[in-house]
């Protein structure tokens, strides 16, 4: 593919925002290529290596590429994206190119999205294609390849006060991508591109997301073949990844030292190869009956006594009114009534921004009624067999619904940490025994603002 041939840009809108995406190549394999750091989808083409890299792509498959949200030919926004949202500008591109079912190819903090996209819609998933994978941002004692919180103060900084600088490149690359480092042709192709992609602030954003990024959680729900490809100094991290996710397997891929493994074509053919070979082999996916959601239980607090001195037809007038706010707050936000039992109910959700706003409009909207109610959420994997929902985590998500006090919505640690970088905010309501759950589950307070 040659510069004259360069893809039409396109824009998919995904919400309020536009996402410029190309599509090329005619293999018989839709694959979504989800970029793992910065990107600007027109000065990309400029690069003959990277040319390269997506002319392998195309020789097998149709190719998706898009600049996510905030970076790039995509729409630029006033405060950093959340994981949910950048999860949705797959499914945008996606369904604006027609695309129903794809293989998706995503590399280092990319991975993230690309992850959470195939345990929240595994019917749309052909398989995954994971290359030097980063599942969380920060280092913990059980995920040592992240950077420490001095490492990312110093970086943070690093990018704040010299974005945009030739010196501040050359240092990346000299660490990230060795054999091109002193190549100057590539050192000003890369200046070029990386300002083109984004902004001193809008970069400085996107590093602070990375930080505080993590899907670990969503590993073992995953359902979806997948391949995880990396260097021999990413053994550990890969490593950690594939046993997480059922069934996945792991190719180290000989001779690669680059971050960028396009920047080493030898070493990038393998990984072609590799990549070419785990997606021909996919075969159509059966109905999938496990998936990823966000689970909320809701009800009442005190619907007994509220009820006996109302008396039966004033209570069920009342009831029918709650019922009928809690199931306007479900459309409005896209949640999928689950179950009703008495005054309470049971929502479920693709994204777990989307509901929590949804409990706080509910109780908002209830109070006006004269009615406090308590709400749970838990994001995990759940089972939909003949219609009902069901699952650990439907089970865990009722337990931190009865933990919640009158007019409060408590959600668990892993709904808190995949609604990084949100302007939601949370209070820290400590250590729980959640009954029928073994272990401690942390807790915390949240409201929409």
């Amino acid at each position: 593919m040659r510069a004259m041939d360069v893809p039409e840009i396109r824009y998919a809108r995904s919400g309020d925002v536009s996402i410029a995406y190309q599509s090329f190549g005619d293999g018989p394999v839709d694959l979504v290529v989800v970029r793992g750091s910065l990107s600007e989808l027109s000065s990309v083409w400029d690069q003959p290596l990277f040319v390269r890299h997506v002319e392998g792509l195309a020789a097998f498959s149709r190719v998706l590429m898009f600049d996510k949200r905030g970076m790039g030919l995509s729409d630029r926004l006033r405060s950093a994206p959340t994981l949910e949202s950048r999860m949705d500008d797959i499914r945008a591109v996606m369904e604006d190119a027609g695309v129903e079912r794809a293989a998706i190819m995503a590399a280092h903090e990319g991975t993230r999205i690309a992850i959470m996209f195939a345990a929240t819609y595994p019917e749309r998933v052909l398989g995954l294609v994971l290359h030097e994978p980063s599942v969380r941002g920060r280092r913990t004692p059980d995920y040592p390849w992240a950077r420490t919180d001095d490492e990312w103060r110093t970086w943070l900084a690093e990018v704040s006060a010299d974005w945009g600088s030739t010196r501040l490149f050359e240092r990346e690359l000299a660490t990230y991508s060795p054999t091109v480092a002193d190549d100057p042709d590539f050192l000003a192709w890369y200046v070029r591109h990386m300002r083109s992609s984004a902004s001193p602030s809008a970069a400085a954003a996107y590093q602070r997301m990375v930080m505080d990024g993590d899907v670990i959680d969503l590993l073992p729900t995953l359902r979806v073949p997948t391949l995880v490809t990396h260097r021999q100094s990413s053994t550990g991290v890969a490593d950690y990844v594939t046993h997480h996710i059922p069934g996945a397997t792991r190719r180290e891929i000989p001779g690669l030292v680059d971050g960028y493994s396009w920047a080493d074509p030898a070493a990038n053919q393998v990984l072609l190869d590799e990549t070419e070979q785990f997606i021909r082999g996919l075969a159509d996916p059966t109905e999938h009956e496990m998936f990823l959601g966000t689970f909320l239980f809701t009800d009442i607090a005190g619907s007994t006594e509220k009820a006996a001195d109302l008396g039966d037809v004033a209570w069920r007038r009342l009831l029918d009114q709650h019922h009928a706010v809690v199931r306007h707050q479900l459309a409005r936000h896209g949640g999928v009534e689950a179950g009703t039992s008495g005054d309470g109910f049971f929502a479920t959700f693709d994204g777990p921004g989307r509901a929590i706003r949804c409990a706080c409009a509910i109780r908002d909207d209830v109070r006006k009624l004269g009615l406090e109610v308590r709400a749970g959420l838990h994001t995990g994997e759940g089972e939909r067999l003949r219609g009902e929902i069901s699952g650990i985590a439907v089970h865990i998500a009722a337990r931190v619904a009865a933990e919640a006090k009158p007019g409060e919505v408590l959600v668990s640690g892993t709904v808190r940490d995949l609604v990084t970088g949100s302007q939601l905010t949370f209070e820290d309501r400590g250590a729980h025994v959640l009954k029928g759950v073994p272990g401690e589950w942390r807790l915390f307070a949240t409201c929409a603002p």
